[in-house]
């Protein structure tokens, strides 16, 4: 049961171990994505249906029919990764093994929709995968096995993501290996030290350049590639009134060096090398600038540091790096 690409990576795992049978896929109904609206089926249902799986993709399970989908497949467990779907006590109970959660953090910390954002949103040094008993409540049912994975200081949301899925169906195939073998323990969560990972939402991309380099390091790379850091900028250099900010579309980067005297957060100070030979767009935050490598206006295609200077600052001479 699992939607998204997570989820699918834990199914190829399963589907490689020949310690157990899929019976069945469940997965979210087809939705429209895109500019173009067109309906796109998620990524568990392609491998589902590839590998000669039926797949069912009911809206909820609200109903005694869409409960009765699943049951009468009579499971002895299910397992579950980035479903979506709230699942009521009587479909938890309809496997006598009950059912097990595939979760990208070291439960309790970062219960709730988006783990591996607010991990390096927060800048922690690591993260993991829990693989938990499920019950009632949102990602508090007694864990089962967990394993830890360092979180790399350019690591983006995309690239740890991948890194949480393919660990997240190793460690799945393990404790499964283990419930087999009736060697498997379950201690509860600790309450206490339990913290939430709420939904994120597009306007959690807003980047504020008040505080240090380094956090805003962190908050660009965890909305990397959803929902995509940006920046509302206001283009100096006009003798009108401010007109509406410009959308500026941000991909990772790196923190710099020291400001210069007076300078104020979001300044833009110039073109400065980016110590891979390339260059950067440097800007102001609350200790040391932050280097962004390009730049994407709203509405139109992605933009070198040096292109997006010569562009909207109004001058392209060589000399003016910071």
């Amino acid at each position: 049961m699992g939607t998204p690409g997570f989820a699918a990576v834990a199914l190829e795992h399963l589907l490689d171990w020949d310690g157990c049978e899929v019976a069945a896929v469940f997965t979210q109904p087809d939705r429209p994505c895109g500019r173009g609206q067109v309906c796109k089926p998620p990524d568990v249902k392609v491998l589902a249906l590839d590998r000669g799986l039926p797949v069912y993709q009911p809206e909820h399970f609200k109903s005694p029919e869409n409960i009765a989908l699943l049951t009468e497949l009579a499971p002895d467990l299910l397992v579950v990764a980035a479903y979506g779907l709230i699942l009521p006590k009587a479909l938890l109970d309809a496997a006598p093994l009950g059912a097990v959660n595939v979760h990208a953090s070291l439960l309790p910390r970062y219960r709730g929709a988006s783990p591996i954002q607010r991990a390096i949103m927060n800048g922690d040094p690591a993260t993991g995968v829990t693989i938990m008993q499920m019950d009632e409540g949102m990602d508090t049912g007694d864990i089962l096995m967990q394993r830890a994975l360092a979180i790399g200081l350019d690591d983006t949301a995309a690239t740890l993501h991948d890194e949480l899925a393919d660990l997240g169906g190793r460690l799945l195939v393990d404790t499964l290996e283990r419930l087999a073998r009736g060697r498997l323990t379950r201690f509860p969560q600790d309450d206490a030290l339990a913290t939430y990972a709420p939904k994120l939402s597009k306007s959690d991309g807003e980047v504020h350049w008040g505080r240090p380099a380094q956090a805003v390091h962190d908050h660009v790379r965890a909305m990397h590639p959803w929902p995509g850091a940006y920046w509302l900028w206001q283009r100096p250099g006009t003798n009108k009134a401010p007109g509406k900010p410009l959308r500026l579309n941000l991909a990772p980067g790196h923190v710099g060096d020291d400001l210069p005297p007076d300078a104020q957060p979001g300044d833009i100070l110039g073109i400065v090398c980016d110590g891979n030979g390339g260059e950067g767009l440097a800007v102001a935050c609350a200790d040391k600038a932050y280097v962004l490598p390009s730049l994407t206006p709203a509405g139109k295609k992605a933009m070198t540091a040096r292109g997006f200077w010569c562009g909207y600052m109004q001058t392209c001479e060589p000399g003016s790096e910071a």
